[in-house]
């Protein structure tokens, strides 16, 4: 009898444990499918974030190639002129660098946000130098040009001066020879007497008078002169007393036969001279046109001609 109620206590035990499993294996499945629509949403949610900062560093990539493209371009503008900037376009290069290299690897968005602000200041104060360094450049050549026109100006001034001075110097060395006037060779016949008649025969010619006026001049020293007279016949030979040194003078480094000579005292005044050849015996005089030069110094001073028949 008691074992019979004892079976009739326990039997109703089995239904309950198994009404509690499912009940556990409910809340499993519930909760395994409520974290997989989490995890599912946090994926979701990941892929989205990675999305949106795949997004921000292509917009910030751009804005930086962007920036140093502008850069490169404002280089190529202004060409040479560029190469004065080299320490500010360093730092421009060296920035542009850096935010690459956050972009390729770890990075902050808001960091090289600031950082590309940064780069974009470097930019513009490079655009503002290099406005300086071309106004600076325009301005001096705008001088240059003016100092060359002034140059030109001095120079063509220099020039006319030295064609003034060269002119000047042209009297003042003419000015510093004596100058001569009323030169006339004259041939001459002497009679018993000594006194002269002119003649143009060669059988009657005697001797060549020459004769001049020494001119007034209070530019050169006064002093002793030494004046040289040149007779040249037709045939360009020179008349003169002997062949030897003793009747040579140097002109211009050359040395020339003379036929007389004539020391004066000149005082700066107009002087007066004849000096007189005498043909000698054994001198056989032609017929022609007859040359007869002054020379004092290295100047020639006077030239004149006389005809015998």
């Amino acid at each position: 009898m008691e074992n019979k109620n004892q079976e009739r206590n326990t039997a109703p035990a089995p239904r309950s444990t198994n009404k509690w499993m499912y009940i556990v294996l409910i809340v499993l499945a519930l909760g395994i499918i409520g974290l997989s629509f989490w995890l599912i949403s946090v994926k979701s949610e990941i892929k989205t974030l990675r999305t949106e900062k795949e997004m921000q560093r292509f917009e910030l990539q751009t804005e930086l190639d962007s920036i140093v493209y502008e850069h490169i371009m404002i280089k190529q503008e202004y060409g040479e002129l560029s190469d004065s900037l080299i320490a500010y376009d360093s730092i421009f290069q060296a920035n542009a660098k850096e935010i690459k290299q956050l972009l390729n690897y770890k990075w902050d968005y808001y960091k090289v946000r600031k950082k590309l602000s940064n780069l974009q200041e470097v930019a513009q104060g490079y655009v503002r130098k290099m406005d300086s360094v071309v106004t600076i450049n325009e301005v001096l050549t705008t001088e240059n040009l003016q100092m060359k026109e002034e140059i030109k100006i001095e120079k063509r001034k220099f020039q006319s001066l030295e064609k003034v001075k060269g002119e000047l110097e042209e009297i003042v060395d003419e000015a510093s020879y004596l100058g001569v006037y009323n030169f006339n060779g004259i041939p001459v016949r002497v009679k018993g007497s000594g006194k002269e008649t002119v003649t143009d025969k060669i059988r009657r010619t005697d001797r060549i008078k020459v004769c001049f006026t020494v001119g007034k001049n209070t530019i050169i020293e006064p002093g002793d002169r030494t004046i040289y007279i040149r007779i040249a016949q037709p045939d360009k030979e020179i008349l003169a007393k002997g062949r030897g040194e003793k009747y040579t003078f140097v002109h211009h480094g050359e040395t020339l036969q003379y036929s007389e000579s004539k020391k004066i005292k000149y005082q700066n005044e107009a002087i007066d001279v004849c000096v007189r050849y005498n043909i000698r015996d054994t001198q056989d005089l032609q017929p022609g046109l007859y040359h007869v030069d002054i020379f004092e110094g290295d100047k020639n001073i006077g030239h004149t001609t006389f005809e015998l028949k």
